[in-house]
């Protein structure tokens, strides 16, 4: 797989203008607008003002960051190129959620009467990703293709 000449970066979430690479961005301090997989980025301070009362934000600000420069997307690309197939199936990533996020909430508010804040569900994927990474391990030990209760 060859490398495409890409002359920028990233395009603004608010005005789709290219972001070049090696230059000065912003993106937004809350953060279900700044995790990974959503990867709200913004060309301006107005761009990304003009997203805050779509979304209802009630303190928040803008972040100034760096885009990367062509040799690092570069690098990263050929990382990504370069995985294993172990460490990326085509089907499930790393970011994942893998719990069902309405019926954790459902749970917690039975539960206590509470609300349950976004980034609990990474967490708690990223929690289930080490038990079952164990359990994997304990099936292959076994001699086994199969993960099963036991091997939790």
């Amino acid at each position: 797989m060859q490398l495409e000449a890409q002359s920028y970066w990233r395009k603004c979430t608010s005005c789709k203008k290219e972001i070049p690479l090696g230059t000065i961005y912003w993106v937004c301090n809350v953060s279900t607008c700044n995790r990974k997989r959503t990867g709200l980025v913004f060309c301006s301070v107005s761009c990304w003002d003009a997203h805050v009362p779509v979304l209802n934000h009630r303190d928040s600000w803008a972040e100034e960051r760096k885009s990367p420069f062509k040799n690092q997307l570069e690098s990263e690309k050929i990382k990504m190129e370069n995985l294993t197939p172990t460490t990326s199936t085509g089907t499930s990533s790393e970011n994942d959620t893998l719990v069902v996020v309405s019926k954790l909430k459902n749970y917690i508010r039975t539960q206590s009467g509470m609300n349950t804040s976004g980034d609990v569900a990474d967490i708690l994927s990223d929690k289930v990703r080490i038990l079952c990474d164990g359990a994997i391990e304990n099936a292959k030990q076994q001699g086994r293709k199969t993960v099963m209760a036991k091997d939790f």
